[in-house]
């Protein structure tokens, strides 16, 4: 998701770490059993099963232009793509309307105003979309943290959106090297960034809907790395997104890990799974609702989601990204998590009916391939 082009594997870096024993998976499943109510942010005006999707708005690729009012009715959560900084540290965010001379179908920002008006009264949320492959964010400095809160409320005051959704990739986030405990960051742009969304929140009240799209190497590599790692040497951006989950999850109304675009990721049973299989997915979804130890450290367990937070990230088709996983395989890894069944290679450490339901990159890219991807969530739900 959040590519305007598909990207070949990530190459995943870092000295060994601790290999995790069964114990550890004792203290996730412990974990997942505890899980307290889902937070207030979290409920708010949802549907039980969602859908979410982004949208392609400020920029064209094979897909094409979807116009705001044809968006099918399918979709619960639209995601604008993508607000983009100044500069990667200005913290200055800005969005407009994809060029005429790149879209040439592009409506006017009256009509796109009025359609999101329409959606929202349909009881869609919509959503502005920070970050993307193209647009590096770093809140190095308190200005810059300011500077994010004033231009993200701006863009959400102008086109009367819901919320913002967080899809920072790349080098936005990285760890300082000695930064080892996720509950307690100290590096200025993680610190930052917590602070600029908690300032965000506080403005809009319990209403905003706060969503993050994160990469695998930021949270469930996590597990095996964490930062450079005690003596240093590791990829600093690994298990990056945990600190800012874990200091916003009171406020976070859902997490789609994005379940693409990403190298072989080590899940709870020990074993590598890979993109596009039903495992795969299973296996990543189970460690956000289980919890896991960071970096293989029972003493410091990343807690549990409430499954209500948590949505499946998927490319919607072939074309949109690597990992696609075809609509069967999608089937069986809500049968798994859901009602524990169809479970195949990998077993979760609980079933989960509330689990929210699933994340596309893209709205764009599932109308490019009839629709596939919401008819068979539609199809699952009932809809």
């Amino acid at each position: 998701m959040s590519l305007r082009f598909p990207l070949s594997k990530r190459v995943l870096t870092g000295a060994c770490a601790a290999v995790a024993t069964a114990g550890l998976l004792a203290t996730a499943s412990t974990t997942s059993a505890n899980a307290g109510t889902p937070s207030p942010a979290a409920k708010a005006e949802l549907p039980e099963h969602a859908l979410v999707g982004y949208l392609h708005s400020s920029f064209a690729n094979g897909s094409g232009y979807t116009r705001m009012a044809d968006v099918p009715d399918s979709w619960d959560i639209i995601d604008l793509a993508f607000g983009e900084p100044t500069s990667t540290t200005s913290g200055d965010i800005r969005f407009s309307l994809c060029p005429q001379s790149e879209c040439p179908n592009v409506e006017s920002e009256d009509e796109f105003k009025a359609a999101i008006k329409a959606k929202q009264d349909a009881g869609k949320k919509v959503l502005i979309s920070i970050g993307g492959q193209n647009g590096q964010v770093q809140l190095t400095t308190t200005a810059a943290r300011d500077k994010f809160v004033e231009s993200v409320g701006a863009i959400i005051d102008k086109y009367g959106l819901d919320g913002l959704d967080i899809d920072f990739e790349g080098h936005s986030l990285s760890l300082d090297d000695g930064d080892t405990d996720f509950k307690n960051p100290k590096t200025p742009a993680i610190v930052n960034l917590i602070s600029a969304v908690k300032s965000l929140k506080a403005k809009y009240g319990s209403g905003f809907t706060l969503t993050m799209a994160p990469e695998t190497f930021f949270v469930q590599l996590g597990y095996q790395y964490y930062g450079s790692g005690p003596f240093g040497g590791q990829d600093p951006r690994a298990g990056a997104y945990l600190p800012v989950i874990h200091a916003l999850r009171d406020d976070l109304t859902l997490l789609h890990v994005q379940d693409y675009n990403s190298g072989p990721i080590k899940g709870l049973d020990d074993q590598f799974h890979n993109m596009g299989s039903a495992d795969f997915h299973i296996a990543m979804t189970d460690m956000l609702l289980s919890g896991f130890p960071v970096a293989g450290d029972t003493k410091n367990v990343f807690p549990a989601l409430d499954p209500s937070q948590v949505a499946i990230g998927l490319p919607a088709s072939p074309n949109a990204g690597n990992g696609h996983t075809q609509p069967s395989e999608v089937t069986k890894v809500l049968n798994c998590l859901t009602k524990k069944s169809d479970c195949g290679g990998y077993e979760p450490h609980g079933s989960w009916p509330a689990l929210r339901g699933l994340m596309a990159w893209s709205i764009n890219w599932d109308n490019f391939n009839g629709g596939e991807f919401a008819k068979n969530f539609d199809a699952y739900y009932g809809s």
